[in-house]
């Protein structure tokens, strides 16, 4: 095949695009209107106002129809010369409408959209319909619409319109309406569909690290907006789109980002929403949800529950006052600025920008009520407005997720850090807990120790003392994890080579050094000596007192270590005796203090009737329970000397719940 000079290829080219543009031109010349001048209107609802030659006095003009109208139900009648379009060999009528209708050409229906008992109507508001023969035959024929209105974000956006011709000239003028309004829509619809993707990659992110709920909020928030203006393009592109559909949807994705919107902004901030902005929130959600009842409400009652919601809310700026507050919510969330640290700061400008789009929108928006005498800006400017607010959220959110991807993966490193010294704290821990207890003749000792976490706060130690003695000590730091776990290696490390002090001198030292050392919190500690006789020697700084033979132990007890900043009169002694049999448990308060999904605690009664049996059963016990502090159980058994078991003294692995 020859390819053709260059020169005739762009002359074709010019030849079709002028014979393309030249069928629409020519169906144009076929298409009449029907002017607001040539139509009245009346309220109410009488079928009998179809009637071709029907008396019109008391009608008022259409021109002066008010928008939104006083009530759902009106009538519209038009006169218009028709017989221009006798030769057409398809005519036809199109109605542009936000709203129910049925449509009477001299009396004769010719079609209608939506539903007229309901008021429901879709987003393709521009319809046409075939003319019956007589219409074209008869002198200026009636055109009357019954409409019913009924509230959805799609009502009053479109006024009245009314055309006649040549079917597919009107087809033609509906798709040029569609190409010139649904451009900016569309854009703005791939733009937010962009950051709905972005919403779902935030909301991978969140559950992955519920530790961050701001990339849960901006994750709605993005959702949120992204339906909000798919909404909007199906409406500009005239699909059949319902209005009790788009009207949910519309009210709930503004629910959604008003709310989401705040709590991130704060959230990232890392502080509390003030509790005027709730006030700001709770006036957009009570319009929002008003509006969305009026969706399950007959036409009629929906329709004065929107008048009263516009003079409550719309009518006294309330909603745009609002709005234009919650927006300033990045400016109050990261106040005062000179406390932004280097890392925030973007992400703080980035929002600023983001909620001074926003304030720009809502502030330019109180312009479309008449009522200030202010000029329309909103009208003329929307698209752009819509637009300009689009690309601003857009980069706006792209930065964001950047910069919450930089930090994620910074808190990954930190955490893998963390993790990594967690793991050489349990290690710790574990060598501090051996698996084989010092023992003396004439005992048998078992210990159950189950940390909340990797590692806790809970401590013990057992040692076979030069003279002879047994000595177990029991404590319980305050707080949980690695600081908790630290403060009790500081106390181990501190009763170990005190061979010397007896129960009280020990517990005196301990307090010294959990002072001096600036350990914040405080620790628990119960310590005994156990003669080889049986006589045992206990002293009590704050923890739970130990059980003999199912019974508590009347040990007084002085305040926990840290807390009492003078010991000199020492921690109180008291003595008991065991016989040969007997059973001493010790344990911490994450026993007692366990607690079912009810609320209910274990409490001391259950661990009182539980003491006599091994330690691993007392802590299974409260484990299964509900364990929600670290758990450990001493249980000491006493027999003459020389009756001991051959059974090894061994403690269980430290292990979490």
């Amino acid at each position: 095949m020859t390819r053709l000079p260059r020169r005739f290829s762009l002359f074709a080219g010019f030849c079709l695009i002028a014979l393309g543009s030249a069928r629409p031109r020519l169906a144009a010349q076929s298409v009449i209107s029907v002017p607001p001048q040539q139509c009245v209107w009346r309220a109410g609802d009488d079928p009998a106002w179809a009637a071709p030659n029907l008396d019109e006095n008391g009608w008022l003009p259409y021109a002066q129809w008010q928008v939104p109208p006083e009530q759902p139900h009106i009538w519209v009648r038009c006169h218009a010369d028709l017989g221009a379009l006798r030769g057409l060999a398809h005519p036809a009528i199109q109605i542009g409408l936000d709203g129910a209708y049925q449509i009477f050409v001299n009396g004769a229906s010719v079609g209608g959209a939506g539903n007229v008992r309901t008021g429901n109507f879709s987003a393709n508001v521009i319809r046409q319909y075939s003319l019956p023969a007589a219409a074209l035959d008869a002198q200026s024929p009636a055109i009357a619409l019954r409409v019913v209105y009924r509230f959805s974000p799609l009502s009053f956006s479109r006024p009245l319109e009314i055309y006649a011709g040549d079917s597919e000239g009107l087809k033609a003028r509906r798709a040029a309406i569609i190409l010139a309004q649904s451009a900016a829509p569309l854009a703005n619809a791939i733009g937010y569909a962009l950051i709905g993707v972005v919403g779902l990659m935030l909301l991978g992110l969140f559950y992955y690290d519920r530790s961050r709920p701001e990339l849960l909020y901006l994750s709605i928030t993005c959702g949120s907006v992204a339906i909000l203006r798919t909404g909007e393009f199906c409406s500009a592109a005239f699909m059949n789109y319902s209005s009790v559909l788009f009207g949910a949807m519309h009210e709930a994705g503004d629910i959604a980002a008003t709310i989401a919107t705040l709590l991130f902004f704060f959230a990232l901030a890392r502080r509390r929403v003030h509790r005027l902005y709730w006030l700001a929130v709770a006036i957009v959600v009570a319009e929002d949800m008003a509006m969305g009842i009026t969706l399950l409400l007959p036409v009629d009652q929906a329709y004065w529950l929107v008048k009263l919601t516009y003079t409550a809310f719309s009518w006294t700026l309330l909603r745009p006052i609002a709005q234009v507050a919650i927006s300033l919510a990045p400016f109050v969330a990261f106040w005062p600025y000179r406390q932004i640290t280097g890392r925030m700061r973007p992400l703080a400008a980035l929002c600023m920008l983001w909620g001074a789009s926003v304030m720009v929108w809502f502030a330019v928006s109180i312009t479309a009520d008449s009522r200030w005498g202010l000029p329309n800006v909103f009208s003329a400017w929307r698209p752009e407005l819509l637009g300009m607010r689009a690309f601003v959220t857009a980069c706006v959110l792209v930065a964001l997720l950047a910069l919450l991807f930089r930090d994620q993966r910074l808190v990954t490193e930190e955490r893998a850090l963390l993790a990594g010294e967690m793991h050489a704290a349990s290690e710790i821990q574990r060598m501090l807990a051996p698996a084989k207890i010092d023992t003396a003749p004439g005992l048998q000792i078992e210990v159950a120790f189950h940390p909340m976490r990797d590692v806790g706060g809970d401590f013990y130690l057992c040692r076979v003392l030069p003279s002879g003695r047994q000595r177990v000590l029991v404590g319980d730091v305050s707080g949980k994890g690695a600081a908790a776990a630290m403060a009790a290696t500081l106390l181990l490390g501190a009763a170990e080579r005190r061979e010397g002090n007896s129960p009280s001198e020990l517990l005196r030292h301990l307090n010294l050094v959990m002072r001096d050392s600036r350990v914040p919190g405080f620790a628990t500690c119960l310590c005994g000596d156990i003669e080889q006789d049986g006589t045992v020697v206990l002293a009590n700084a704050g923890h739970l007192a130990p059980y003999h033979q199912g019974a508590e132990v009347a040990v007084p007890s002085s305040l926990p270590l840290g807390l009492n900043q003078d010991a000199a009169d020492g921690f109180k002694e008291i003595a008991i005796r065991l016989s040969p049999g007997d059973t001493l448990v010790f344990l911490s308060d994450g026993v007692v203090e366990a607690r079912s999904k009810t609320g209910e605690l274990f409490g001391f009664s259950r661990t009182a009737a539980i003491s006599t049996q091994s330690a691993r059963d007392v802590a299974q016990a409260a484990q299964e329970f509900g364990q929600e502090d670290d758990i450990t159980v001493l249980a000491l058994r006493w027999m003459a000397l020389g009756e001991q078991s051959a059974t090894q003294q061994t403690a269980q692995p430290i292990a979490p719940s």
